[in-house]
């Protein structure tokens, strides 16, 4: 007796699909995103020495004129092979901010089918959306955040009277830990809004939590920034609460424009 083969088939706006080619889709989005990221690595790769000087520049902000006494002439390794870590960490990350762009439009082109024609409305200002905010997370880390931690450290440093030794390794671990991290928790405030559009949550939740949102910003700015000093981590998590602001404001005119939507039905 012969057995029934049954093959998994998915609807869509572009016709019947089986699983496999959303399989094989999904494996020609891993690829390309692949390729434009060792696009982006072989880019930072070339140009090595101009984006090292651009990262660093919060240092050369905190430091100012005392960074000739300090770091005697640059950062230190400890190691021989101290310098392929900073090497490698500057390559992949700068590669990875390089082709993010590239990446989300993958991305974006591949899930595009199963929407809806409103909702395939909605994917491009979302994904820009997803883009601007990591790359304003990003910036706000590298610009002030990154440059406020390093002018405490150097700060506590002169109070107890310590030689300052810093390594180029530790330095580029804690800078991309906090710009990118900080660029990620950036994303909350769009994630708040899709939620409020879907009618999972509401602008009278989040007024509702509001003191525990803040317990949760505290603790995650903590986790972000590494450094001791209240400040800087303190001025993470304002960011953040004025953004969780910003996302009930944003959610309210969604609110009030659904029963407009009803109506004109």
């Amino acid at each position: 007796m012969q057995e029934k083969r049954t093959e998994v088939v998915l609807e869509g706006p572009k016709g019947d699909m089986s699983l496999l080619e959303h399989l094989d889709e999904l494996r020609g989005v891993l690829i390309r995103s692949g390729i434009a990221l060792m696009i982006g690595i072989g880019v930072v790769s070339a140009a090595l020495p101009w984006f090292a000087d651009i990262l660093n520049w919060p240092l050369d902000l905190a430091l100012g004129e005392r960074r000739e006494d300090i770091l005697q002439g640059g950062l230190n390794t400890t190691g021989p092979m101290g310098v392929f870590s900073v090497i490698l960490q500057v390559t992949f990350f700068g590669g990875f901010g390089l082709a993010l762009p590239f990446m989300l439009y993958f991305a974006g082109k591949f899930v595009s089918p199963a929407l809806t024609p409103r909702e395939r409305r909605l994917l491009a200002p979302a994904t820009l959306c997803i883009l601007l905010l990591f790359i304003t997370g990003c910036s706000f880390s590298f610009g002030i955040l990154v440059p406020a931690a390093l002018k405490a450290s150097l700060f506590f440093n002169d109070l107890f009277d310590y030689r300052i030794l810093w390594r180029a390794d530790s330095y580029y671990n804690m800078l991309i830990w906090m710009t990118l991290g900080v660029g990620l928790v950036f994303e909350f405030p769009l994630v708040l809004v899709l939620l409020i559009h879907l009618k999972i949550l509401s602008c009278q939740q989040l007024c509702a939590y509001r003191r525990h949102s803040i317990a949760v910003f505290l603790l995650v700015a903590a986790v972000i920034t590494p450094t001791t000093d209240p400040f800087t981590f303190l001025f993470l998590a304002l960011s953040l609460y004025v953004l969780y602001e910003i996302s009930i404001l944003i959610g309210k005119r969604i609110e009030k424009r659904r029963p407009q939507a009803s109506e004109s039905l």
